[in-house]
C-alpha cells in the first residue's frame, strides 16, 4: 500500500485548489457518465505503445535496444522516414535525436495527430527521427543485472542519464546511420542531460551538429508552483520515501490506464479532473491540449522515474546552482572528495545552441532561462513564444505548438 499512496502523495500536492474558471464541459448526467464509464470510450491509442501509434499513423516504426556502461538497457523508437509515398528510406535523411521531459517517454513526441505531433513534423520535413527513452522509464526498465524490485536499480537522476544513457544513445545512433553527427532536440529534462553530457563528457560536442532547446532547464531558482513549495522540505520527502522502500515515483501501470481511459473521456465531468492533473508540469492553461487525447497523454504520462531524479531537482530549487546529486555533507565528502557536490561546467556545451521558451513556462523560467544564456558559450539563437499563456508541456502537447514553435525550429535546424 505504501508503494501506491507514497507517491499519489507527492502527486497530490501538484494539485490546484480550483480549476482557474474552467467551466465544467457539461453538467453531470449520471446514465451517461455510467456508460461511459462501461464503454471507456477510449482513444484508439489509449494503450498502444509509441511504436504502435506511430505506425498507426502511417508512419514506419522501428524498435532498438541499447546497453549503458553501467547495465541498463534502454529502448529507443526510429522513425526513418515520414509517411508520404515520395519518402525513401533509401534518400539521405539526417538523423535527429530527440528526448523527452521528466516523468515522460517517447510517446510524448507522437501524442498528437500527424500534423502536429513533433516527431511526425520532423520525419515530414526529412529527418531520420529518433525518440530516446530514459532509464527507469516505460519503456526502458531492464538491466543486465538489476531488477527494478530492487533499491540498487533506483540509484540514479539525471546526471547518470547524462553521463551514460545518452552518450550510449548517441553512439548507436551514428553506428545505426553510419553518420559522424547528428542532431539534437532535447525537452525540459532531455535539456538538462544534455548539459550533464557535454560538461562531464565533452568530447561528445564532435558528435552533435546543433542542439534544440525547448523549454531549456538547468537552473532553476526562479520556478514557479508546487515545486517552489516542496523544494525546503526535499530532505523530508526523500527520507519518508526511503522509509516506505519507495525509490520508484509515478509509474502506475495498466490499472491507472484503464481508469484514466475511461474517467479522462472528454464528455464526462471527470475529464475537469484529468485536465488539472496536468499542472503537474504544465502549468496553468491546459486549454491547449486536444482534449480528445487526454486519455492517451495521462496513460502514457507519468512514465515513471526514480525518486532521485525528481529531488535532484528540488535540490537545484533550494540551492539556486546547477550541481550534481546531494548526498549530505558525509556523504559527498565519499563520493565526490568535498563536502558539496561539484557543479556542472557550462562552458563546455560548445556545440551552437538554440533556445525556445515561454513567459508563462513554470519550469524554465526567464529568469533561468537567461542566466543559462549568459553560461553557455554558444547560443546563436534564442526565441521566446509569442503567446502569453504558453506553459511547459505545450512545448510538445499543444494544437498551435507547430504554428508557434516547430516552424522556428525547423529552420533552425536546417541552418545546421
Amino acid at each position: 500500500m505504501a508503494r501506491i499512496l507514497a507517491p499519489l502523495a507527492i502527486w497530490c500536492l501538484f494539485l490546484p485548489l480550483h480549476d482557474h474558471a474552467h467551466a465544467l464541459p457539461r453538467p453531470f448526467h449520471p446514465r451517461r457518465f455510467l456508460r461511459a464509464m462501461r464503454r471507456g470510450n477510449r482513444h484508439e491509442n489509449w494503450n498502444q505503445t509509441t511504436a504502435e501509434m506511430v505506425i498507426a499513423n502511417g508512419y514506419p516504426a522501428e524498435t532498438h535496444e541499447v546497453v549503458t556502461q553501467d547495465g541498463y538497457i534502454l529502448q529507443l523508437h526510429r522513425i526513418p522516414h515520414g509517411s508520404s509515398s515520395s519518402s525513401s528510406s533509401s534518400s539521405f535523411r539526417p538523423p535527429i535525436l530527440l528526448h523527452h521531459c521528466l516523468l515522460c517517454s517517447s510517446s510524448e513526441f507522437v501524442m498528437n495527430t500527424p500534423d502536429r505531433a513533433l516527431a511526425y513534423v520532423l520525419a515530414d520535413a526529412g529527418y531520420d527521427v529518433w525518440l530516446t527513452n530514459a532509464r527507469g522509464n516505460t519503456y526502458s526498465r531492464n538491466h543486465v543485472t538489476l531488477s527494478p524490485d530492487e533499491k540498487a536499480f533506483w540509484q540514479f537522476s539525471w546526471h547518470e542519464m547524462g553521463v551514460y544513457d545518452l552518450p550510449a544513445v548517441i553512439d548507436h545512433v551514428l553506428n545505426v546511420t553510419g553518420e559522424t553527427r547528428l542532431k539534437y532536440l532535447g525537452f525540459s529534462m532531455g535539456t538538462t542531460v544534455f548539459w550533464v553530457m557535454l560538461s562531464e563528457r565533452p568530447e561528445y560536442a564532435k558528435k552533435v551538429s546543433v542542439m534544440a532547446a525547448l523549454g531549456p532547464v538547468a537552473y532553476t531558482q526562479h520556478v514557479r508552483g508546487p515545486l517552489k513549495v516542496m523544494a525546503p522540505f526535499v530532505s523530508m520527502i526523500e527520507r519518508s520515501l526511503s522509509l516506505f522502500g519507495q525509490y520508484e515515483l509515478m509509474s502506475f501501470g495498466s490499472t491507472m490506464d484503464k481508469l484514466t481511459s475511461m474517467f479522462c473521456n472528454d464528455k464526462i465531468f471527470t475529464s475537469i479532473i484529468c485536465r488539472n492533473l496536468l499542472f503537474l508540469i504544465a502549468g496553468p492553461n491546459p486549454d491547449r491540449l486536444n482534449k480528445k487525447y487526454l486519455p492517451v497523454l495521462l496513460a502514457h504520462t507519468p512514465a515513471g522515474t526514480s525518486v532521485h531524479t525528481v529531488t535532484h531537482y528540488l535540490q537545484l530549487v533550494r540551492s539556486g546552482a546547477f550541481g550534481q546529486y546531494n548526498f549530505g555533507r558525509m556523504s559527498n565528502l565519499a563520493h565526490y572528495g568535498s563536502f558539496t557536490p561539484p557543479q556542472y561546467t557550462l562552458s563546455h556545451v560548445t556545440v551552437p545552441v538554440g533556445l525556445f521558451w515561454s513567459s508563462a513556462d513554470w519550469l524554465a523560467a526567464p529568469g533561468d532561462v537567461a542566466r543559462l544564456q549568459a553560461a553557455l558559450p554558444n547560443v546563436v539563437m534564442s526565441m521566446e513564444v509569442q503567446s502569453g499563456d504558453f506553459s511547459h508541456l505545450d512545448f510538445v502537447w499543444a494544437s498551435d505548438a507547430k504554428e508557434l514553435v516547430y516552424t522556428h525550429v525547423l529552420e533552425f535546424l536546417k541552418a545546421y
